[in-house]
């Protein structure tokens, strides 16, 4: 069998078990939702933010960086999470004596991303429509935009995520290393807190990393015309967030094929 049918089959196989984790479940597919629910309820009561004539609500505000925020989880955590304790139960040194190659686990890796970040963006958009009241963009060049930006933020970090498995010495650290450096990601990238009201000397860290281009996208899609002059250099830069995104793809997809083995190192 191709390596591409080994990965399609193994897409199957992934998502299955992802639905089967409750831990998964809350900390990767529905911490958005908790979250853009406690900062909608707890930040209502300001009223509208942004800047004059382009005031928007509170949960508007949020739900770009939620969106990205699910992508991040979906790919970075879930991933470099799963696959260090598949290295620490002994589930990959079983894989690795069958047909499946590398590039098939990886095809089977991204596509669970795929199916399920797909899902949850869905389910974020529906479910602040409906129940927050926020406006959705009507014009097709936005959601073009949103399409290119999520396709290109998932796969981006589901690489990243692979490479990151290797870095927890054990299955049991994994959640110890991973989630903490994800959390800091999400604080300086403008997800928790608003990006204008971040030093500049954190905006330029923060560059230097996936999320924020993707926040930045997203923001780009949802938040009405105006509030691009809050960003670095008042303008949306989309070009900037394709060749960001782009770069890191290329370095995750490296340090994934670099660093991947199917049985720790000091096994």
């Amino acid at each position: 069998m191709s390596i591409a049918t080994l990965g399609a089959a193994r897409i199957a196989t992934e998502t299955k078990t992802y639905f089967r984790s409750p831990d998964t479940l809350f900390f990767t597919f529905f911490f958005p939702f908790v979250m853009l629910a406690i900062f909608t309820a707890a930040f209502s009561a300001q009223g509208e933010v942004g800047p004059p004539g382009a005031e928007i609500t509170i949960g508007a505000y949020y739900l770009p960086g939620m969106i990205a925020a699910g992508i991040l989880l979906s790919g970075v955590q879930n991933l470099a999470v799963d696959i260090a304790l598949e290295k620490g139960n002994g589930t990959l040194k079983r894989l690795g004596s069958t047909p499946l190659s590398p590039m098939s686990y990886f095809i089977g890796k991204i596509g669970q991303v795929f199916v399920t970040g797909a899902l949850q963006a869905a389910l974020l958009l529906l479910a602040g429509r409906l129940v927050l009241g926020i406006e959705l963009p009507t014009e097709p060049g936005k959601w073009v935009t949103f399409a290119w930006v999520f396709v290109l933020g998932l796969v981006t970090s589901a690489l990243v995520g692979i490479a990151l498995s290797a870095l927890p010495r054990s299955g049991k650290s994994a959640t110890a290393v991973v989630i903490p450096t994800v959390l800091l990601l999400q604080f300086m990238s403008g997800v928790y807190l608003q990006w204008n009201m971040l030093p500049s000397w954190l905006q330029e860290i923060a560059g230097l990393f996936p999320l924020k281009w993707i926040a930045q996208g997203m923001r780009s899609v949802f938040l009405p015309e105006g509030w691009e002059v809050l960003e670095q250099n008042e303008s949306w830069n989309l070009a900037g967030i394709a060749i960001a995104l782009a770069i890191w793809l290329v370095v995750g997809l490296v340090l994934s094929r670099v660093t991947f083995r199917w049985i720790r190192r000091d096994a």
